[in-house]
């Protein structure tokens, strides 16, 4: 169930665009939400290619949270690609993470992008129930993905226009 967001208890962040200077907050949030982190020049690379698909939500001035994603063109369609995406513990279960991956999921759609694909550990099972709720279906899985051998499940949107 999607629920709406509560303007009364939370004040609804500004999702803009991420600037060099949100790196330190990013990798903050980063490092405490996964067990195997970008590192912080993976962030700063990721202007150069993604620099109009990187987001972030601040809430009373503080980052709260970062969307990194990318167009990909297969030569017969393009297609958006979730690449990462962090909310930090203590502003999660606000809907800054749906705020996100909606700006992010409009961007796409601006560059004409027909989907969504994003790759999910098989064992967080709680971001895939996230996914899904958004509309993402399940895919395929990838054997061995990460770095410690997990599997990832892939998983799409694709957009009606």
């Amino acid at each position: 169930m999607i629920r709406p967001y509560d303007l009364a208890t939370y004040p609804l962040p500004l999702i803009r665009r991420a600037t060099p200077m949100d790196i330190p907050v990013i990798v903050a949030i980063e490092k405490e939400s996964f067990i195997d982190p970008w590192e912080e020049s993976v962030f700063l690379e990721a202007f150069t290619y993604f620099p109009a698909t990187y987001f972030v939500a601040v809430c009373n001035g503080i980052v709260t949270g970062f969307i990194v994603g990318g167009l990909e063109d297969t030569g017969e369609n393009i297609y958006g690609h979730l690449c990462n995406f962090g909310v930090s513990s203590a502003y999660r279960k606000r809907g800054i993470g749906r705020l996100l991956l909606r700006r992010l999921e409009h961007q796409f759609a601006l560059n004409l992008a027909s989907g969504v694909q994003l790759e999910v550990r098989v064992s967080n099972t709680r971001a895939q129930r996230f996914y899904r709720n958004l509309g993402y279906k399940d895919v395929f899985e990838i054997d061995g993905y990460y770095a410690d051998g997990e599997d990832a499940l892939v998983m799409m949107k694709w957009f009606r226009f």
